[in-house]
């Protein structure tokens, strides 16, 4: 059974007792108030009715005496009223005494008697009394003593017998229902006592055993704990019991063997973790003194990179100055190709005027052969005119001698232009091939040119992403300087877990296992 069944059957035990007791004490209080009731109402409120027809009776009869007695009218008249109301009284209180006697349920034969034995002498003695008032109104005391002494004294007599003894009665009866009273509260009261002793037992005995039943498991529950608390975890934990307690007590086992095993693997884990952080420790150091002397290198490879820089850009500047020169080149190539060709041209227009000459030298050639045979026809025919023909002769001789001049003057120019036109030939020829030449070396330079633009270029790329490097350098410098930082940040740390990892080993040394 559940704790919470037990304290729900427990309680709902306690308030089952506490429900007996109250019925009974309702039922007994109830019984009390409804004798009580019966006794006011009944008895109780008969006897206070004699009571008050006994007194009636008794102020009847003094009046009734007084009214005999009296001589004055006014003593007469109240003596009278008196007398009247008194006997009303006694009927009025007789009547209701009779109404409560027949509608009683607790009157005894007993009762009935006597209160009949009232109503007979009350049934004489009125009449009697009646007359004696009627003879004292009348002035015949005498007669009226007379029917006093005879009549009214003995009757009036019994009337009083007759309700003392329903008093006595109406008393002793009182006393028996006290006593029966008193007998009902004390059996009452005694079971009252006894229900609320009985309760108390049960209550008490529930108590302990609930008490018991939740303080044993959970005392050894606190001593279980409270031997964790110390670091012990070797208690065994023994459930024997299927109730919130026992669901106590399996999870603490629970909860002492998941601790064990985790105290287990952390300390296996603390060892490992104090063997890491002394190698961390070590790594560190030798990352920190590595990170330095990388810091260090990257400094001297950033002041490389910059002398780098600056002589790229002086080659740059060179590569520049060497198109602008190739330019120029170029453009003098280019001229001086457009001159080989006008050379060439020139040359052309020489060989060829040099022909001319030499065709017109052969017609001076021609024209000097013809000469000669003329001059040589001349010198024969001045030959045959004798002396008139020497003048002649001497003429024909000069003018002979002068076409043989003219012919070999001719046949001279005629070699010196050949040897020209050869010449000029061949100036044409290497005017040619030089026009050629300047053709390759126009091109050679225009490929000069673009290569070294496409030098040019790549310096200027190349000072571009130099640049990038010593700026990729830069950062990498202030990386590293940070690096070593936190390589120097690591360091502290990894001594700071070194120590804790010391402290987590002490810590967990600290607790209790079982032998594997």
């Amino acid at each position: 059974m559940t704790i919470k069944t037990r304290l729900f059957v427990g309680f709902l035990s306690m308030a089952a007792i506490a429900v007996v007791i109250s019925v009974v004490s309702l039922f007994s209080l109830a019984s009390t108030t409804q004798a009580f009731s019966q006794y006011v109402h009944g008895i109780d409120a008969r006897a206070q009715v004699a009571a008050e027809l006994r007194a009636a009776v008794d102020r009847r009869a003094i009046a009734a005496r007084n009214l005999v007695l009296v001589t004055s009218q006014a003593d007469l008249d109240l003596e009278t009223a008196a007398v009247k109301r008194a006997h009303e009284d006694v009927g009025i209180k007789l009547k209701q005494l009779n109404d409560m006697i027949n509608n009683a349920s607790d009157t005894s034969e007993s009762a009935r008697s006597l209160v009949a034995e009232m109503n007979r002498v009350e049934g004489l003695y009125g009449p009697v009394a009646l007359n004696i008032v009627g003879l004292a109104l009348n002035n015949r005391h005498d007669e009226a003593i007379k029917e006093m002494d005879d009549h009214c004294r003995p009757l009036l007599a019994a009337l009083v017998k007759a309700t003392d003894d329903y008093a006595t009665y109406t008393k002793t009866r009182q006393s028996e229902i006290v006593q029966n009273f008193e007998e009902r509260y004390a059996m009452l009261r005694n079971a009252i006592l006894g229900v609320s002793a009985l309760a108390i037992l049960a209550s008490l005995v529930l108590a302990v055993r609930m008490v018991r039943s939740i303080t044993q498991p959970i005392t050894r529950a606190v001593e279980v704990a409270r031997t964790v608390a110390t670091g012990d975890l070797t208690s065994r934990i023994v459930v024997d019991r299927d109730d919130e307690a026992g669901e106590l007590l399996k999870a603490l086992r629970d909860m002492n063997d998941r601790l064990t095993e985790t105290v287990g693997r952390v300390r296996s884990s603390s060892a490992n973790v104090s063997t890491a952080t002394n190698e961390i420790a070590t790594g560190n150091s030798d990352l920190s003194r590595r990170t330095e002397a990388q810091a260090a290198s990257l400094q001297e490879t950033a002041a490389s990179m910059e002398q780098l820089t600056s002589t790229v850009k002086q080659n740059a500047d060179s590569a520049q100055h060497a198109k602008s020169l190739a330019s120029n080149a170029s453009e003098i190539s280019q001229r001086g190709s457009h001159t080989v060709e006008r050379v060439v041209t020139t040359m052309e227009a020489i060989s060829s005027s040099s022909g001319k000459i030499a065709e017109i030298t052969g017609i001076i050639e021609g024209i000097s052969f013809q000469t000669n045979i003329l001059a040589l026809n001349a010198a024969v025919e001045a030959a045959r005119a004798g002396e008139e023909g020497r003048g002649f002769a001497v003429v024909a001789g000069e003018v002979r001698s002068l076409a043989q001049r003219s012919a070999q003057a001719a046949k001279e120019i005629k070699e010196l232009i050949t040897r020209s036109v050869q010449e000029i030939q061949n100036g044409a020829s290497l005017a040619d091939d030089a026009g050629r030449t300047m053709a390759d070396v126009n091109q050679a330079v225009a490929r000069v040119s673009e290569i070294i633009e496409e030098i040019a270029a790549a310096s200027e790329e190349q000072g571009r992403g130099i640049e990038q490097i010593n700026q990729a350098i830069s950062q990498m410098d202030t990386v590293t300087q940070q690096n070593a930082a936190l390589v120097e940040q690591a360091a502290a740390a990894s001594q700071s877990l070194r120590h804790q990892g010391l402290e987590l080993d002490d810590t967990v040394s600290s607790f209790k296992l079982a032998a594997a």
